[in-house]
């Protein structure tokens, strides 16, 4: 074994930074309390870095293992103000072999110091960041022990940015990539940006759009994705590429994509062998064929499983993946959108590679503010399932709400399938997935250029709780919460209270104030912001009427056995409690039930009076969750409370929109009276179907 002995020399001061959002929750600011400054001090006077002598190990002079010691020298200076000497004076040994644990660190503490120790140095790197966490929480001194390892393999952000800078529903400015720049020139933001992937265990990124720009597979462009591979190797971030399927025809000068065709097989090996040349530690290809007319292998008569082999096995050699994505649907089915990924899927269990994981988003449909769990998740126990979630608000108000979505990924890890021969919840079926160390799950990220990252001076909570939840998904997000809010605000109980309690209401005040009571896509046409029930023509399943089905009889989309079925996708378990009007969720009802306005709700009220209160709920929480921001202004930096305090009274504004646009709509088939505590809509319907935003950001309908 070899052990490796690193001397840690702090700086004297940490520096001071304008609060602007850009150092994330990695600020490292001085500890006011004196006596719990010093406590740390004592037991932090040494820090022994221990490596075993795996195969994958590099030695002391690893750029991981320098990023370890910049990054404690840079955060215990700023925690602890002054500059002590760290170094490792004696021999620490392994108390069990690294085959004996999954990878991970173990973070301790004794007479001699803090010990952060790991199979190789990654594994040091995140114990690294660990100790910073446990510190910038200021968790107790005599509690700071920890043993952690990841429950999911791969770990990844999927960028939507394109080649132009542009990203696909992205609201926090442009992309990050400078394409133009590179390789010569790398922005330090790109270093930044992968320290605050490593701290909470991100150790993947897909640098491109899932819509494909061929060229990104171009020499070129691979320079420049080599460049940022190089930057974020230290850190443990792999870079992923998105593969657009007909680029043997867009790029390389041939007269077909076919996956049977053996030329095209031989193409994409060889276009492989040209991508591990330059980024020898490359993921492998994330990909989205025949949906939303991207090409696939249907277009040749293949199936999914045909183009995702075809894939497979040029990456194969080398050790990369393919994550193939199942949001897959057809203008021709006119049935329910929501069972297309199922009906072209399920029939293919078993019949992908064993290096192909399907990505499928968390709900059937397409990111709604609140979803059932996908059925796939227990329909397909031969393949190997990776779950998508998105991080960039696209349904839930973008960077102008607030909406912490660390329920929502719980929400749907925690749901249980009922898969027969394994563990059910969502959550077990990924790892399950992984027999032989593979598995994923990928958020789609809300990060570009502005200063804050992500649009939203509260919005990197989302970012923040997606790696925490992804290295552990039995944390509660809760208490992720308050993590970030300590680590990114302060410790003050005031706001470690206040702000983890606007946090933990504000999704829900989305759902209330948006789409309530299990309805969907009845946001606007195309940028999908703001309201659009009234939203009809052209393709079906574009439309809000498609999926609301308002009559004068009800509301919502019959999806039991009298309906579309779709409910016999699911587990008979979970089909007949959803099926049944008296034990289905409210908060699924309108997804699974066409319901009679008069219906009595678990509350005694008519179902059209409990949809009207909880848009006025939802008005009436964001109101709430602003009170409370105030209360906090004397304790927040007044950069940020500013920007939080302005977004809060706009969004508040555009909740009245939605209360009033909807109800406007909806009571034209009610013929109900809005029931009390429910104002009057301040314009008339013809008002807010009117509204006609444009040059929205993220659109791609509006470039």
């Amino acid at each position: 074994m070899r052990h490796l002995r690193l001397v840690l020399l702090l700086a004297s001061a940490a520096a001071l930074h304008a609060e602007d959002g850009s150092r994330l929750w990695l600020r490292y600011d001085r500890i006011a309390d004196e006596p719990l400054r010093a406590a740390y001090a004592r037991i932090l006077r040494q820090v022994h870095l221990v490596e075993d002598d795996g195969e994958d190990s590099t030695g002391h002079g690893s750029p991981t293992l320098r990023a370890a010691r910049d990054e404690l020298a840079t955060g215990l200076a700023g925690l602890l103000g002054s500059a002590p000497t760290i170094t490792v004076d004696q021999v620490f040994h392994r108390t069990h072999s690294p085959s004996a644990r999954a990878a991970g660190f173990d973070l301790r503490f004794g007479p001699g110091g803090a010990v952060i120790e790991g199979s190789d140095d990654l594994e040091v790197l995140y114990g690294a960041f660990a100790l910073l966490r446990e510190v910038q929480t200021r968790v107790p001194v005599a509690r700071l022990r920890l043993d952690s390892s990841p429950r999911i393999q791969r770990r990844i952000l999927d960028h939507w940015d394109n080649l132009d800078g542009f990203v696909e529903r992205g609201y926090a400015g442009s992309s990050l990539w400078d394409w133009a720049d590179l390789p010569g020139r790398l922005d330090p933001r790109y270093r930044d940006y992968a320290r605050a992937n490593a701290s909470v265990g991100i150790n993947g990124v897909t640098l491109t759009n899932v819509n494909a720009d061929p060229r990104v597979l171009t020499a070129p462009y691979l320079a420049k994705a080599a460049a940022l591979a190089d930057v974020f190797r230290p850190y443990g971030l792999r870079v992923y590429l998105t593969a657009r399927f007909s680029a043997p025809l867009d790029i390389g000068g041939m007269k077909t994509a076919d996956p049977r065709d053996p030329a095209v097989a031989a193409w994409w090996r060889a276009k492989a062998d040209e991508i591990y040349r330059a980024i020898p530690d490359f993921g492998g290809f994330l990909v989205k064929a025949n949906s939303e007319g991207e090409p696939g292998p249907q277009d040749y008569g293949g199936s999914h499983a045909d183009g995702a082999n075809l894939l497979a096995d040029a990456v194969a050699p080398h050790g990369g993946i393919v994550l193939w994505r199942a949001f897959v649907y057809s203008p021709h089915d006119a049935n329910d959108r929501t069972k297309q990924a199922y009906n072209e899927f399920q029939p293919l269990d078993g019949k992908f590679r064993d290096n192909v994981l399907l990505q499928i988003k968390n709900g059937p449909l397409d990111f709604q503010p609140r979803e059932p769990f996908h059925p796939l998740f227990g329909a397909m126990p031969k393949t190997h399932l990776a779950l998508e979630v998105q991080l960039t608000q696209e349904y839930l108000g973008q960077a102008t709400f607030l909406a912490y979505l660390g329920p929502l990924y719980q929400e749907c890890l925690e749901s249980r399938t009922y898969r027969p021969g394994r563990d059910s919840t969502v959550a077990s079926v990924i790892e399950a997935s992984g027999a032989g160390g593979l598995s994923a799950i990928a958020g789609v990220a809300n990060i570009g250029a502005d200063r804050d990252w992500t649009g939203h001076p509260l919005s990197a909570a989302n970012w923040y709780a997606f790696g925490r939840l992804a290295w552990d998904p039995a944390l509660p997000s809760a208490a992720i919460a308050e993590e970030w809010v300590r680590q990114s605000f302060s410790n003050d109980p005031r706001v470690v209270q206040g702000l983890g309690a606007i946090l933990m209401a504000s999704r829900p005040a989305v759902v209330d104030g948006t789409m309530p009571l299990g309805l969907h896509h009845i946001m606007a046409r195309g940028h999908h912001y703001g309201p659009g029930p009234w939203v009809d023509g052209g393709r079906p399943d574009w439309t809000a009427v498609y999926y609301h089905k308002a009559d004068a009889e009800g509301l919502g989309f019959d999806r039991t056995a009298a309906g579309s079925n779709a409910l016999g996708q699911y587990a008979p378990e979970v089909a007949q409690a959803w099926g049944d009007l008296a034990t289905c969720p409210d908060d699924l009802l309108l997804w699974f039930h066409h319901v009679p306005w008069d219906y009595r709700m678990r509350s005694g009220r008519p179902m059209w009076d409990e949809l009207c209160l909880r848009y006025q709920r939802g008005f009436e929480e964001v109101q709430a969750m602003a009170r409370q921001w105030d209360g906090l202004q004397a304790l927040v930096d007044p950069e940020r409370f500013a920007r939080v305090a302005a977004l809060f009274r706009q969004q508040a504004e555009e909740t009245a929109v939605w209360r009033d646009g909807c109800l406007q709509y909806f009571q034209q088939f009610s013929r109900r009276p809005l029931p009390p505590g429910v104002p009057a809509p301040a314009h008339d319907l013809a008002y807010y179907e009117a509204i006609d935003l444009r040059h929205m950001p993220g659109d791609p309908s509006g470039r």
